[in-house]
């Protein structure tokens, strides 16, 4: 497929996403949050949802941890311009707190609702390398049973995807008592992504 097609069969994906339906996370959502990049990119970041940010502007990893991945790419010698960014779920999941909504994990028949769409984005691509980040990518793409903690930054090829590295979510590191320690291991790990790529 070349780049041109690829790059027209994701715009139609992106249509179709935007009417999903699949799940009942669309209805309190603001809108689908499709993922963005080269429809030709060389590696595809998966992370889990978007957050309220996102769900606003209608564009993943543009929030606080949109931020933290920025640095972190940068740190590591990656482009994001050069990388294909989505998520494991395209609707916010979120509960109400006076005027906050509040960030909810997404259950697994919700993951699993929205990996057709997933799918559709890596099929459509065809990346050398998926990233996940954070537990519910890496466990969507790799299996429940998968541990981030345990087995992050390393290239696993499962069967039927192309070759998985997993590493924690950005958020950790807003979240985590050690920012500073949690940072290095993300751009560590990124550092492997920018090597896979560029030997």
């Amino acid at each position: 497929m070349t780049a041109r097609t690829s790059a027209r069969a994701l715009t139609e994906v992106r249509r179709d996403a935007a009417n999903c339906e699949r799940c009942p996370l669309y209805a309190p959502a603001t809108q689908t949050v499709f993922g963005e990049g080269p429809a030709d990119a060389r590696a595809v970041l998966v992370g889990e949802q978007p957050g309220d940010r996102e769900d606003r502007s209608g564009r993943p990893f543009v929030g606080p941890a949109g931020g933290i991945l920025d640095r972190a790419l940068t740190e590591a010698g990656l482009d994001r311009s050069s990388l294909y960014l989505t998520n494991a779920v395209k609707h916010f999941k979120h509960r109400q707190r006076g005027k906050a909504r509040i960030h909810q994990k997404p259950d697994r028949s919700e993951v699993a609702a929205c990996r057709h769409w997933l799918d559709l984005e890596l099929v459509t691509i065809a990346p050398e390398l998926v990233v996940a980040l954070g537990a519910t990518a890496a466990q969507d793409l790799l299996g429940p049973s998968f541990r981030v903690t345990k087995q992050r930054g390393e290239v696993l090829r499962p069967e039927g995807l192309p070759p998985v590295v997993a590493t924690i979510h950005p958020s950790a590191v807003l979240r985590g008592d050690d920012r500073e320690a949690l940072f290095a291991g993300l751009v560590d790990d990124l550092r492997l992504v920018a090597t896979f790529l560029d030997p």
